[in-house]
């Protein structure tokens, strides 16, 4: 077998053209060769982690006969992830006239940009928001969502937000879709050449992944870059062969049955969200909590299971909630699968069961039931896009008075994501009440041997996890202030008095 190359053509939709750059290495983020190869210094190196939003730059795919429009981080986005999309940097947004589109007008009447390091971010966040709202008003609770992804240290967010509520009242500026929908089907169709000859290998059906990875099992697979592409960042890291499995056509859906949803490895956090959310409507804070919104565009929820990290927040969530997963290979000719509880993934820190010719495919979550109580909480120090110090999900199916079932999943407190089956041992079959609950207080709280570091102490996770298992039976008896920002002035000051 030929010894692959690093550098191999990367093609994309710009200015309503198709573009080949014909050597990329493999390792190369999409930062780096904006501004290092098209000299598009407008996108903006900050963090270089996937925080600060000041890389910011929006792609689109085909979505039927419409464009899907993402804005994500270039930052730690690998270049060939975007082979065969549509890209816009900020530089793109002006006409040919030189008038500024109505995003930066409106950020300008605003006064939205002060030193303007970080506002070319800003405003490819909001250029994804413009182009994803059409027509529809944009709402200010919409736009938050849009700018979580991006950090301010100048204006502040108020006259930001204000720039959200008057670029619609600009005449509308219309992206061609149709020329560039046209060229990206060209696009599909011009040969690349020979694809064993290349270090970034994106297969896009199941079979050709799973036979790449027979071939390859020591290859680095990627499924949005959003934790990779800190490891090339910071850690300096550099790969022989990388197996992209975010084009696989089988893993981009999430599919509905009687009893659960099966969402494939390669559909994004924000498409996975959506659709726990539209199963559970109470997730839908803490889907918003998970990163920033182009984080979520780009780093998928098997890659987040995958990774295995003890602070990944969606795991918590999918043990509490039953989720399996399925695991699957090339076996000679045929294609093997097995199927585990999420939790039992993993034998270690970021170590788990899968063997090396093996893929993460699919994640089954059981249906909401009538009789089920599921919530999911996550603390950390800043409220969007931040690691948890601890995440606490709870699920809890109680009829007449008992419970019957309890399933439990916390992060941050343990080596890996983990299952509290003592907790759930105190609360199995036990009458749901006040002290009920203090003996399941007193078993989650000797359960785990979290560690100290620097967001929070073993003692403080170990405090908090026993407070949030109090605060879901405050909640479950109706109270409502239960969270800082509930609280009103009045209710501070009667609290001080």
């Amino acid at each position: 077998m030929p010894t692959p190359t690093k550098a191999q053509p990367l093609r994309f939709v710009r200015h309503g053209e198709i573009v080949t750059l014909p050597a990329i290495d493999a390792n190369r983020t999409l930062l780096q060769v904006l501004r290092e190869d098209l000299h598009c210094t407008g996108t903006k190196e900050g963090c270089n982690e996937g925080d600060c939003g000041a890389c910011t730059v929006v792609v689109a795919e085909a979505d039927g006969d419409r464009l899907k429009y993402s804005a994500i981080n270039s930052c730690i986005r690998l270049a060939h992830s975007v082979d065969g999309m549509a890209l816009w940097t900020v530089e793109d947004l002006a006409n040919a006239q030189g008038q500024p589109h109505p995003v930066q007008q409106a950020m300008v009447d605003c006064h939205g940009s002060q030193c303007g390091f970080c506002t070319p971010g800003f405003v490819m966040s909001l250029f994804g928001l413009y182009q994803t709202a059409g027509d529809n008003a944009i709402t200010r609770e919409q736009a938050q969502a849009a700018l979580s992804g991006n950090l301010c240290r100048c204006t502040g967010y108020r006259p930001i937000l204000d720039a959200t509520q008057t670029m619609q009242t600009h005449p509308k500026v219309h992206v061609n879709e149709a020329e560039v929908l046209s060229n990206l089907k060209r696009l599909a169709h011009i040969p690349r050449g020979l694809e064993a000859d290349f270090s970034y290998k994106s297969p896009h059906s199941l079979a050709e992944l799973l036979a790449l990875r027979a071939q390859h099992p020591a290859a680095q697979l990627v499924a949005g870059c959003t934790d990779v592409g800190l490891w090339v960042t910071k850690q300096h890291r550099q790969f022989e062969c990388v197996l992209d499995l975010t084009q696989v056509a089988e893993l981009r859906r999430v599919e509905h049955y009687p009893h659960h949803i099966a969402i494939g490895a390669a559909v994004t956090l924000t498409d996975a969200f959506a659709a726990l959310v539209a199963d559970r409507p109470q997730l839908a804070e803490f889907a918003q909590r998970f990163a920033g919104l182009p984080v979520r565009n780009s780093g998928t929820l098997g890659g987040n299971v995958a990774n295995g990290s003890p602070i990944g927040d969606s795991m918590p969530l999918l043990i509490a909630l039953g989720a399996n997963v399925v695991l699957m290979r090339q076996h000679g000719k045929q294609i093997a699968h097995r199927e585990l509880a999420l939790e039992d993934l993993y034998t270690g820190y970021r170590q788990n069961v899968m063997a090396p010719n093996e893929v993460l495919a699919w994640i089954k979550v059981p249906k909401a039931t009538a009789t089920e109580r599921a919530k999911v909480y996550k603390v950390s120090k800043r409220f969007e896009d931040d690691i948890s110090a601890v995440c606490l999900a709870i699920n809890l199916h109680i009829a007449h008075g008992q419970v019957k079932q309890a399933s439990i999943g916390a992060g941050g407190v343990a080596a890996t994501p983990v299952r509290a089956s003592k907790t759930e041992a105190a609360l199995r079959g036990q009458p749901w009440t006040q002290q009920t609950v203090d003996r399941a207080m007193a078993a989650l709280c000797t359960e785990f041997a979290p560690i100290s570091d620097m967001r929070a102490s073993s003692t403080y996770r170990r405090t908090v996890l026993c407070n949030l298992l109090q605060r879901f039976w405050l909640e479950s008896q109706g109270a409502v202030q239960t969270d800082l920002r509930q609280l009103t002035p009045t209710d501070t000051s009667g609290a001080a008095a």
